[in-house]
């Protein structure tokens, strides 16, 4: 028989419908992908920032109404003795800075930032000691020009950075970027692990390795070569162990218990919800509404502010960042355990469940 006897095969094309519904499908997930990131930078604006004040309490009234009617909900002011008390309120990271009035009569006003608490918020106070400083000299100048006596010397209002950033992040840069790589890392690691390890229990060791091994690289790199994470060491990489963990447990827990469906915890949960309201790049008070509080509940927020935390505030009460992510970690491997008697205990071998969801192939026609 001849070649041009043979007849030709025709691959079926894809129906029109399907199509249209793929395009329409990828359009709605790349419009989702690009709200979930942008939207909180487009919509951040600050509101309720706890700031200190300290003073004469007429000063402090002054200064708290003139603020008010400037920036109106701008800042959430906590009244405290003097300028120690101040202090420790930062260190503690209960406030991001303070105004300090003057505590005795000629005594200048003085402002005090945490640059590594947060740049913005701290650039913004800074803005608050200039409009002070103005504020302070022009009423001098009128009330002398009112008596006819001399101007007065110019008083400066002195802004000084309680918890400066180190040098080795003058912009803290390196400590905002650590975050989105540590998401992905986490991610990642659970998908490949739900993937490629077969056995539910198998996947808790390969977690357990994995996050434990991650820590200690990962801050060898972002402190030891990057300069972006400061403090102890073994602290940070328990920090970034737990962070791992507890967003890579979570999905091979869900895997084990529902199947590879429940792979899209990761890209659905940790990146397109949790990951834009953790708070890594701009202030929970940035974020509309309680957003900025609900991402503190999810690893990477968690995660973004326990780093904040032992990188510069060893005062601060760290306590609920640990909490939350030793739950997610706990909650992930307890799945991964509930999992394993749904294959393991006798429902199914963990080969039989690991191909689970491959498509069936239809026997051949004759």
């Amino acid at each position: 028989m001849s070649a041009s006897s043979v007849a030709p095969v025709h691959t079926p094309h894809t129906p029109i419908g399907r199509v249209l519904a793929l395009a329409l499908g990828l359009a709605a997930v790349v419009a989702v992908v690009v709200l979930a990131f942008a939207w909180p930078s487009v919509t951040a604006e600050p509101h309720d920032l706890p700031v200190a004040i300290s003073g004469p309490g007429q000063s402090v009234t002054a200064v708290t109404d003139a603020l008010d009617e400037k920036q109106p909900g701008v800042f959430g002011f906590d009244e405290v003795s003097d300028r120690d008390a101040a202090v420790t309120a930062i260190e503690k990271r209960e406030v991001y800075g303070a105004i300090v009035l003057g505590e005795t009569q000629g005594a200048a006003p003085e402002v005090l930032v945490s640059s590594a608490s947060n740049l913005s918020v701290s650039q913004l106070l800074t803005g608050v000691g200039a409009a002070l400083e103005a504020q302070i000299n022009a009423q001098a100048a009128a009330g002398a020009a009112a008596a006819g006596a001399p101007v007065p010397a110019h008083i400066t209002v002195t802004v000084t950075d309680v918890v400066p950033l180190a040098t080795s992040d003058p912009r803290g840069t390196g400590l905002t970027a650590a975050m989105f790589p540590l998401v992905m890392g986490g991610m990642i690691g659970g998908i490949v692990i739900s993937i490629a390890v077969i056995g539910a229990l198998r996947r808790v060791l390969a977690v357990v390795v994995y996050s434990a091994v991650g820590g200690v690289v990962l801050t060898a790199i972002l402190a030891g070569w990057f300069g972006a994470l400061q403090g102890d060491f073994w602290i940070q990489a328990a920090v970034i162990a737990l962070a791992l963990s507890a967003i890579a447990a979570p999905i091979t827990g869900a895997v084990a218990l529902i199947g590879r469906a429940g792979i899209a915890i990761g890209p659905i949960v940790m990146m397109l919800f949790a990951n834009p309201i953790s708070g890594a790049a701009l202030p929970k008070e940035f974020l509309p509404g309680v957003w900025g509080a609900v991402g503190q509940w999810f690893p990477p927020g968690a995660a973004a502010n326990l780093l904040r935390d032992v990188s510069y505030f060893p005062s601060a009460d760290a306590s609920f960042s640990w909490l939350v992510l030793g739950a997610w970690t706990a909650g992930g491997l307890l799945l991964s355990v509930i999992g394993h008697f749904r294959t393991a205990g006798g429902a199914e071998s963990d080969e039989l469940a690991a191909h689970e969801d491959d498509p069936v192939l239809e026997p051949a026609a004759a």
